[in-house]
């Protein structure tokens, strides 16, 4: 039997109403938007990698990443889900092993890529961690990366790739598809027709809004690294008017400190 936690996450795919996700970086982050009404959190790779000092693509060391994990859920009410990159390693019994860590620090669901990779490879990256973790604790979020990095000339061929490679994880046992890059409702509406697995996208601009990708089959949205980079954007800006003399503007835009300390209660 699964969590009540896992379940809930997984039940949220299979809902009549989009399920967004503001891609988290740290506690804090994931606290503020659990409170701002996210049913689920997920960590943005990009994010969580900028916020401990090392580039996206592989950098981040796994300690690290399990670390940041543990101080997120401490005190989380809410399902969490981790992007692990494509498992930081070739071998499907390491990259299995890490995502039963990732399910034993209190997580319940991961996104796993295959970049420029052959689909056979992550095919086999998800059948070892179904195999690891069970068929229903944890979520297999497959991230398929045709679009987001152009692995086959938008139209047929790139839509014809990404059915391929959906019909390979689902397969292997994923229980979700994502597919960055995409922004048309059209392409949308064709994947998600043809395949049983809740189809995930990621927010970027020319993105209609969640109700129309939703009507369109879309389930799932995420922010991907967009809110760290507006957040950051706003903490470089308050910074700038620190140093210009104008700090005081600052406290208009300020969160209370004792609502923020108070996310953290035991």
């Amino acid at each position: 039997m699964p969590s009540p936690l896992a379940a809930h996450f997984r039940d949220l795919h299979h809902r009549h109403e989009v399920l967004v996700l503001p891609n988290a970086w740290d506690a804090a982050s994931a606290h503020i938007q659990a409170k701002a009404g996210a049913k689920a959190v997920a960590t943005s790779s990009a994010a969580l990698c900028w916020a401990l000092g090392y580039q996206d693509g592989g950098a981040l060391p796994v300690g690290e990443l399990l670390s940041a994990i543990r101080r997120i859920v401490r005190t989380l009410a809410v399902p969490l889900t981790v992007d692990i990159e494509d498992g930081y390693s070739d071998s499907p019994e390491e990259v299995a092993e890490l995502a039963a860590e990732v399910l034993r620090c209190g997580a319940v669901g991961i996104n796993i890529e295959d970049g420029t990779a052959p689909s056979e490879i992550l095919a086999e990256k998800i059948q070892a961690i179904r195999s690891r973790t069970g068929a229903a604790e944890l979520f297999i979020n497959a991230r398929t990366d045709v679009y987001l990095r152009s692995l086959a000339p938008e139209g047929p061929e790139a839509m014809a790739m990404v059915k391929a490679r959906t019909k390979d994880y689902a397969s292997a046992g994923a229980d979700g598809l994502f597919v960055p890059g995409l922004v048309q409702t059209a392409d949308a509406e064709q994947i998600a027709s043809a395949t049983r697995l809740p189809l995930n996208l990621m927010l970027l601009p020319g993105l209609p809004d969640a109700e129309k990708l939703g009507r369109a089959g879309m389930r799932r949205l995420s922010a991907g690294p967009a809110v760290f980079l507006s957040a950051y954007a706003q903490l470089e800006a308050d910074t700038t008017a620190l140093m210009a003399g104008e700090g005081a503007r600052i406290f208009s835009r300020a969160l209370p400190f004792a609502s923020v300390n108070a996310l953290f209660a035991q």
